[in-house]
């Protein structure tokens, strides 16, 4: 039997403390701790519900090899779970001596996204890695990745600015992500772990600031979703993302 869909509950209320409930069409609180990390070119935790990501990004003065001679840099992503990010520990990667398929594809959807907000001709021929490591994980775990490796990546950006080592701004547009899906048969903005795995329908939407979309991965579970559902889904994802890039917009 599929568990029942709930609001959710304030993964940060203290015992005893009243909980706040979030409704079908909230997002969860989210918090971005800019320079949390000391090396990094751009470091930021994003807070997200009950979802912990650590996004840092690295400037490399490399390219890969199809790259070389181009005058053009790159931008790519790494992902993985701690260990003890979930209520029973995931085995390390390196224990069975490549990324599982799941962190593969992830990363692969983080770098595809970030790409889409640069300029890669103004970066120079030089990389820039972004890792997101999760910390906790409460659903949305590629969406917090996303968000939060935007972030970082602007913060290296502006790095690389203040030095001189380019010499204008490759960014053209932020980017960030949301899940939204279908639980009761009713649509569900920014789905926590209990909405995530119970969702008749489950879509991951990646958007720029201005509007366009980057990417959408939606799949039914049960009964397929029909266009009208979709457009529900949509539209309550572009609602979410505003008030995404609006707090981005503050960083």
């Amino acid at each position: 039997m599929r568990r029942r869909c709930e609001r959710t509950r304030n993964p940060s209320a203290k015992p005893g403390q009243k909980q706040n409930m979030k409704k079908a069409n909230e997002l969860r609180e989210i918090e971005f701790v800019r320079d949390f990390t000391k090396y990094a070119a751009g470091s930021v935790l994003i807070k997200w519900g009950g979802t912990w990501v650590l996004c840092t990004a690295s400037v490399e003065n490399k390219v890969p090899p199809f790259l070389r001679d181009t005058g053009r840099g790159w931008v790519t992503a790494e992902y993985a779970m701690l260990p003890s990010s979930t209520r029973e520990r995931k085995e390390r990667d390196i224990k069975k001596l490549k990324p599982d398929a799941r962190s593969t594809e992830i990363q692969r959807l983080v770098g595809r996204a970030l790409r889409a907000a640069i300029e890669l001709e103004a970066l120079g021929e030089r990389q820039i890695v972004i890792d997101c490591d999760v910390l906790q994980a409460d659903g949305g775990t590629r969406c917090a990745s996303i968000t939060g490796g935007m972030v970082a990546l602007e913060l290296a950006v502006r790095k690389l600015l203040a030095e001189g080592a380019i010499e204008r701004n490759p960014i053209i547009h932020r980017v960030a992500a949301v899940s939204v899906g279908i639980c009761e048969g009713k649509p569900v903005l920014d789905l926590d772990y209990a909405h995530d795995s119970s969702a008749d329908v489950d879509m991951n939407i990646v958007m720029t600031d201005d509007g366009r979309f980057v990417e959408m991965q939606g799949t039914a579970e049960h009964e397929p979703f029909t266009p009208e559902q979709l457009e529900k889904l949509l539209a309550l994802a572009r609602k979410g993302l505003r008030k995404i890039f609006e707090i981005m917009g503050k960083m």
